[in-house]
């Protein structure tokens, strides 16, 4: 069998390298972006007073709008599918903000939790840049914890025990620390090519890491 030639297998890398840093470009781009209408839109949702069972109603819709996403990923209708999914997840936290805000050292808190979510994912972010380490034999073990913080979430709904929210709180921010390795990890490594989904990913990673490290710096603060 004739080898191929050195060059072409060079060139093949190259091709790859490019194309990952160009999927990589995008991703941060559009995720600053969305980020932005997701601040924005909380702002309006704050403004007008949305209530919470409005709210309740926008992230429902949310979640019908992540499947929109993924599903015209490969379509510019897919920019269209994930300014509104960001649009709809930012209004949904208006009045959450709202009432952290009207707390006693309410808005000190919540800069706490957006620079520390800042600090969380530009940190581990530069971690999986500059290591170019493979985080996916994590996936299983995110995927399994996630699992049983949802089911925890669900069933404190009804028991309404204070440590046992603390408890899921700080499961899913190391969940969502371990996600953003994870995710970034498969933009690096060729394991996401498209960078509406890669945005989703880390852009899902950040809302919930700042709302549980909200909760927990309020309750730690003795705020809540």
């Amino acid at each position: 069998m004739q080898e191929k030639p050195v060059y072409t297998n060079a060139s093949g890398q190259v091709e790859s390298l490019v194309s990952t840093h160009k999927v990589l470009r995008n991703t941060y781009l559009l995720l600053a972006i969305t980020l932005l209408v997701s601040a924005m839109s909380a702002g309006v949702s704050m403004a007008v007073g949305l209530s919470q069972g409005a709210a309740l109603v926008m992230m429902l819709v949310g979640f019908g709008l992540l499947f929109v996403v993924h599903k015209t990923a490969d379509s510019s209708k897919g920019l269209v599918a994930i300014f509104a999914f960001t649009a709809v997840m930012g209004a949904s936290i208006g009045p959450m903000l709202s009432a952290y805000l009207a707390m006693p050292n309410g808005p000190a808190v919540v800069m706490q939790a957006l620079g520390g979510t800042a600090l969380v994912f530009f940190g581990l972010s530069a971690y999986a840049l500059t290591t170019r380490k493979d985080f996916s034999f994590m996936g299983g073990f995110l995927m399994v914890g996630l699992l049983v913080a949802v089911v925890a979430m669900i069933a404190n709904i009804f028991l309404a025990i204070p440590a046992l929210s603390l408890t899921v709180s700080a499961a899913v921010v190391m969940i969502m620390s371990g996600l953003i390795l994870f995710d970034t990890s498969r933009i690096i490594n060729g394991g996401e090519t498209n960078y509406i989904r890669a945005t989703v990913s880390l852009y899902l990673n950040i809302y919930n890491l700042f709302i549980h490290l909200l909760h927990l710096i309020t309750a730690f603060s003795g705020d809540d």
